[in-house]
């Protein structure tokens, strides 16, 4: 269970994990044309609040909804989910126009800022295996991109350390309570998100300037930038 207070080891590793610059992330060279005009991609990684902060201030996306995957309907709870004993990871489900945004920019964001692909069943100050990473797959093509972007990023040795993100088939995604909806925009002083998630939303604008959107306000309701 992520933790409000600010106690000294929780400020000691999310000041570590502010200051660690971004590993170099190139673009995925498989990354065929999309002809649709919406598809959804479900990832997990970490805890939701920043993943679904940072694609909502993605162009393109036109909705992001934080929820479990992996486990049961009757466990879909965020008390239950925190014991890590669900089979749930926490994920967000992204809706986003192909034609704005390749599926493959989606997953060079989760790479690049999202999250830190090389860390087990945590992220940063986070631990369980709610928090692994995972690539929830719809298609065969989503898992075909998925599994070659990982084959060609171990290749050019882009993190210091062995990719741990699974690439799974899509598990029912289940919604979490409102009141973890929008977290990040909803509650951009909160402590824990000014030390783990903003540095993330701000990677972006740097690394991604013209996916960038600065105004999430049409993601949050539901209409297309």
């Amino acid at each position: 269970m992520r933790r409000f207070l600010l106690s000294p080891l929780f400020l000691a590793a999310a000041l570590g994990s502010v200051a660690q610059a971004a590993p170099a992330v190139p673009a995925p060279a498989f990354n065929p044309p999309d002809t649709a005009t919406s598809e959804t991609a479900i990832l997990s990684g970490g805890c939701f609040w920043g993943v679904q902060g940072v694609y909502e201030h993605v162009k393109g996306v036109t909705k992001a909804v934080a929820g479990y995957t992996g486990g049961a309907a009757s466990t879909a709870q965020y008390e239950i989910v925190s014991t890590g004993t669900t089979g749930h990871a926490e994920s967000v489900r992204i809706t986003f126009n192909p034609q704005v945004i390749s599926y493959g920019e989606i997953l060079q964001i989760y790479f690049a800022v999202t999250t830190n692909p090389t860390e087990l069943n945590y992220q940063g100050p986070d631990h369980g295996t709610q928090y692994r990473g995972v690539i929830w797959t719809e298609t065969p093509e989503q898992t075909q991109i998925a599994t070659r972007y990982i084959a060609q990023l171990t290749a050019a040795h882009a993190f210091s350390a062995p990719i741990v993100t699974k690439v799974e088939a899509a598990l029912p995604f289940y919604p979490a309570e409102t009141y973890h909806q929008d977290f990040l925009v909803r509650h951009p002083d909160n402590p824990y998100i000014v030390y783990n998630d903003i540095p993330k939303v701000e990677a972006l604008q740097t690394q991604f300037p013209t996916l960038y959107r600065a105004d999430p306000a049409t993601v949050l309701k539901g209409v297309a930038p």
